[in-house]
């Protein structure tokens, strides 16, 4: 595994950093678990203002972080500053709500006679974030507000090609006031994981990313009988009623599954629209798609990013060809996509039959799964017809009714009339082959907290 900074808008190599040695990682482990001693005995307040801390510094040069995102994955310049922004709304969020979210909590089991059941919310120690490069902060930032507001201390694996925006994180956190060792950034190998979870000082290990990156370290928390949370893939179904506003609705499509170029766990992956107003839809959200404009993501005039890598680009290529293989109808749209850079022409897939085995894949850039249903019911059938549970977005004109096919459809998330809400207090996850486990709100800060039983009783006979 190589860390380096490779532009995917023109292929140069500008950076490259060594991995960590065995013994680095040892370092980290023993660093990390001192800094807990002392870290999980300092008060909410101490922790929230260094929270507070980092969402200012990050706000403050939001520019220059910005421009680590686009350098590194090819994230647009404004959808970057975006993610600054979001990030530190995180932080901003656990800094003020975290003493309430793990309060101890009384039981009301116990009578006056009996005495007083209380439960605690704990930290467990030193947990591994292994995080992907779609959004090298927001990941970050999503499991180590918390954690770290919790009483937890953190080491942190991130994507191989966002070197520079782990290191440029680990760096925000000592000048927010975060003592030394709380938060580290390792160049760590694959075999290197296995011994950070194997460590008994290590209480737990949360990953975002694809499904054989979380089938892999799953089975390597389960075995060490470490908790872990799996943030995975997704294919989110978007699905078009035929009362939807069509002209709100086509923008947040080409908006739903085009931002941040496509690769996008919660993108509007799969168009399921219902037979009456198919055609009409296909055919503005063909000429949606044709306006988008690649180029230079630090342009602001781009408005449909690279891919990450060439690599990314390529895999997506051979996936499309597999999906026409096996009946998929493959149309490109828009004018041709620049020859520099990592890009792939967006593309329409129609006629993907209950037999073409990419009906059930997820495309990781801009390519379109459209689906004719009969009517809602057959449109719910299908967007339920998935691996994933992710997310997923209802478009109707009778909200009333787009709440209640939002309750049919079988996924962590789902959302009338927007393809996805991203917000610092709105919860995450999915179920099935999306993972396990939230991040943000309360459900998140509790994910690796010992929820501890403290009951004094008071009474005078066991009988």
């Amino acid at each position: 595994m190589t860390y380096a900074t490779i532009n995917p808008y023109t292929g140069e190599k500008l950076a490259s950093f060594p991995e960590a040695r065995d013994s680095d990682i040892s370092a980290a482990i023993d660093n990390a678990h001192n800094a807990f001693l002392s870290w999980k005995l300092t008060s909410f307040d101490e922790r929230a203002a260094i929270m507070h801390k980092a969402a200012e510094l990050l706000r403050a040069d939001s520019e220059r972080y910005a421009e680590f995102l686009t350098l590194e994955m090819g994230k647009l310049i404004g959808e970057a500053k975006a993610e600054v922004a979001l990030a530190a709304d995180i932080f901003d969020y656990y800094a003020r709500n975290a003493r309430d979210l793990l309060k101890p909590e009384k039981l009301p089991v116990a009578t006056v006679a009996e005495g007083v059941a209380v439960l605690k919310h704990e930290p467990l120690g030193v947990l591994l974030c292994i995080e992907p490069w779609n959004f090298p902060y927001y990941q970050i930032a999503r499991i180590i507000a918390p954690q770290l507001s919790a009483g937890n201390t953190m080491l942190l694996k991130h994507a191989s090609n966002v070197p520079q925006c782990a290191a440029a994180f680990e760096k925000l956190m000592l000048q927010a006031g975060l003592p030394k060792g709380a938060f580290q950034n390792l160049y760590a190998t694959r075999s290197q994981i296995d011994m950070i979870i194997n460590d008994p000082r290590v209480c737990g290990v949360a990953l975002t990313g694809s499904e054989a990156a979380g089938s892999v370290v799953a089975a390597q928390a389960g075995k060490a009988l470490k908790k872990s949370t799996m943030e995975l893939g997704g294919a989110d179904a978007f699905v078009v009623l035929a009362d939807a506003d069509m002209e709100k609705t086509v923008n947040w499509a080409v908006f739903g599954r085009h931002w941040n170029g496509g690769q996008v766990c919660v993108s509007s992956k799969r168009m399921i629209i219902v037979d009456e107003v198919y055609d009409t839809f296909l055919k503005r959200y063909t000429g949606g798609v044709a306006k988008l404009r690649c180029g230079d993501p630090f342009d602001a005039a781009t408005t449909l990013a690279p891919l990450s890598s060439q690599a990314a680009a390529d895999e997506l290529k051979t996936r499309i060809a597999m999906a026409v293989a096996n009946g998929a109808v493959a149309t490109e749209v828009g004018p041709p996509v620049p020859t520099k850079g990592a890009f792939v022409q967006p593309t329409i897939l129609t006629n993907v039959t209950d037999d073409n085995p990419a009906r059930y894949w997820e495309f990781f850039g801009p390519v379109s799964m459209l689906f004719r249903a009969k009517d809602e019911a057959d449109a719910i059938r299908i967007a339920n017809d998935s691996p994933f549970g992710l997310g997923g977005s209802v478009f109707t004109t009778d909200v009333k009714r787009g709440a209640q096919v939002a309750e049919q459809i079988s996924t962590g998330m789902v959302f009338v009339n927007h393809p996805t809400m991203v917000k610092a207090d709105l919860p995450f996850g999915g179920i099935r082959n999306s993972g396990y486990g939230r991040e943000l709100l309360g459900l998140g800060i509790r994910e690796f907290v010992n929820h501890k039983l403290v009951d004094v009783v008071d009474i005078d006979a066991p009988f």
